[in-house]
């Protein structure tokens, strides 16, 4: 089914309509509760948006939050392609929200609000977003049949956005599920580049792209890949970490160790207990510095490994 896309110009009410639901918001998520935050193209004067109100609202920590902001009426989703983020909806009333709950100082918050601050401070760039966001809807209305969608909409914005987060200097580290065609593509080439050329043989485990058992993370630094992993999520609450990988260029500024205890965290939050790994001699270093030790890897698939690896593993 294809899902129309309607965007409508500046609403007004839309500022005020914010302010009533974050008071709500506020109050229902009480001392746990940072800040509330206007966000996207309705938080910005004169620019025409899909008539939804988007909102981050900044916690302390998540536990919790799903049940309380359901008593409110709203609909969790899940956190759709980006770790960290709780993602709500409320629809069937006025007006629409979509929600999105971060812990503080997750620079996916920052990202949003350099965004929003730059359209409302520079008119040329609200004309410009507007008009393209206008284009969009016209080839999405062409292209219906097609099947595409939101994610057409959502994609033919991406460039945009990422050259106007460039110019607000925006470099926090941040990582997502593998969805954009940019990240897939950049997930295949370092896979090649950094291991299955050295074989050589072409990547025989592309397969896993679309498995529900495999996870396929991207590491950016601002709007630059600067990274990848590969997770297999098994049962026992255990995952193993098939691939880290930091590009060359990007290397020996300790981002290696950002990202994998960026993956530890997430996994906890999921409930997992232990992440495993097959660590190459010259990378038992690395994971030893980070706590990791020998361990068992018990890989309920019996995938042959190198006789040369080391198993390691680490409790989350």
């Amino acid at each position: 089914m294809v899902h129309k896309i309607e965007v409508v110009p500046y609403n007004p009410d839309w500022p005020q309509l914010f302010i009533e639901e974050a008071s709500k918001i506020k109050e229902a998520l009480e001392d746990n509760c940072v800040a509330v935050h206007h966000i996207g193209s309705t938080a910005v004067l004169g620019l025409c948006a899909k008539p939804k109100i988007d909102i981050i609202a900044v916690v302390n920590e998540r536990t919790f939050v799903i049940q309380v902001l359901e008593i409110l009426g709203y609909q969790y989703r899940g956190e759709f392609n980006i770790p960290f983020r709780l993602g709500f909806t409320k629809r069937g009333s006025f007006p629409e929200i979509n929600l999105h709950v971060f812990e503080k100082g997750n620079p996916e918050i920052e990202l949003n609000l350099l965004f929003r601050d730059f359209l409302r401070h520079h008119p040329q760039a609200r004309k410009a977003y507007a008009n393209l966001k206008l284009e969009l809807i016209k080839q999405e209305a062409h292209n219906a049949r097609e099947n595409t969608g939101f994610s057409r909409y959502n994609l033919g914005k991406d460039a945009f956005i990422k050259r106007i987060l460039d110019q607000t200097g925006f470099k926090g580290l941040c990582i997502r599920r593998c969805t954009h065609y940019e990240e897939w593509e950049a997930a295949r080439n370092f896979r090649q580049k950094y291991f299955f050329d050295k074989v050589p043989v072409s990547d025989p485990y592309t397969w896993t792209f679309d498995h529900k058992d495999h996870v396929h993370l991207i590491l950016y630094r601002g709007t630059e890949i600067i990274g990848y992993a590969h997770i297999q999520l098994w049962l026992d609450h255990r995952a193993a970490l098939r691939i880290i990988v930091i590009d060359k260029r990007s290397r020996n500024q300790g981002l290696g160790g950002q990202f994998l205890t960026l993956c530890e965290h997430w996994l906890k939050q999921q409930g997992y207990k232990v992440l495993q790994t097959q660590s190459s001699p010259k990378a038992c270093q690395f994971y030893c510095k980070y706590s990791y030790s020998e361990m068992p890897f018990n890989d309920p698939d019996k995938y042959e490994s190198d006789p040369r690896d080391t198993d390691m593993g680490k409790m989350l």
